[in-house]
């Protein structure tokens, strides 16, 4: 796989009136075009601040972001599916496209494509408040990859679910991701969901954050992630992510 991008030694600096706060130290890594990799730590240790300066909402104070592609564009995806009720599921779906006046028949049609491809298609001239909550996460999924970012960030996307519907559309949003061939990064607090995910997991030391370890994550990449989750070395990964983290109480 090529890189699509490396941090190097980023330092995070907050400033306050009487005081200066140190939120992420000396952190490195790397991101592999077409891998998925999470982002796990104690909380408040950092890592939305992370996702931030990575997608240049926020600044970083030292160490450089080094990008291997022209113009890398990010989609953003948030716990909640932000959904406008008042919107039909096109009309939301469409709403990035609008924003930026990108709304071509060519952009058009990728997102008809995507609503055809992934079960949404007969859903698309109904309202927000007549989807499940996994429907709307798959929604939301589309509209973020109807502006057809290089990288994903996806912060707790399943937090707000319950549990089963959580491992369902983790399942979906996985299935859709390696479909379209992106690269993606997600924040969790859900470390089976981490393991049944990721190609790498990264664990976070509490704050001012650094990583303790990076895990590769060895399983059969044919398999969904409910399937991963009865793979023999699961609680062999979990066991040491649960250590990791148990280290920063």
């Amino acid at each position: 796989m090529n890189k699509i991008l490396s941090i190097n030694n980023l330092q995070k600096k907050y400033y306050t009136k009487n005081d200066e706060i140190l939120a992420i130290k000396n952190l490195s890594f790397e991101l592999y075009e077409g891998e998925f990799i999470s982002i796990v730590g104690p909380s408040g240790c950092g890592k939305s601040t992370l996702l931030n300066i990575l997608t240049n909402i926020d600044k970083l104070t030292k160490g450089n972001i080094t990008y291997y592609k022209d113009n890398i564009k990010f989609g953003y995806m948030l716990q909640s599916d932000s959904m406008l009720d008042w919107k039909t599921i096109w009309e939301n779906v469409i709403l990035g496209l609008d924003i930026k006046k990108i709304k071509t028949k060519e952009n058009l049609e990728y997102v008809d494509k995507l609503l055809k491809t992934y079960g949404l298609d007969e859903f698309k001239n109904n309202y927000p408040k007549e989807l499940s909550g996994g429907m709307r996460q798959r929604v939301a999924l589309i509209r973020t990859l109807a502006l057809k970012p290089d990288i994903l960030v996806l912060d707790e996307p399943f937090s707000k679910l319950d549990y089963q519907s959580g491992l369902k559309v983790s399942d979906d949003v996985y299935k859709i991701i390696k479909q379209e061939k992106k690269t993606a990064i997600m924040v969790t607090h859900d470390l089976a969901q981490a393991i049944s995910l990721s190609d790498r997991v990264i664990t976070l030391s509490k704050r001012p954050c650094t990583i303790k370890n990076i895990y590769k994550i060895n399983r059969d990449k044919n398999l969904s992630p409910i399937e991963n989750r009865k793979d023999k070395n699961f609680s062999y990964y979990y066991d040491l992510l649960w250590k990791d983290l148990a280290d920063e109480e």
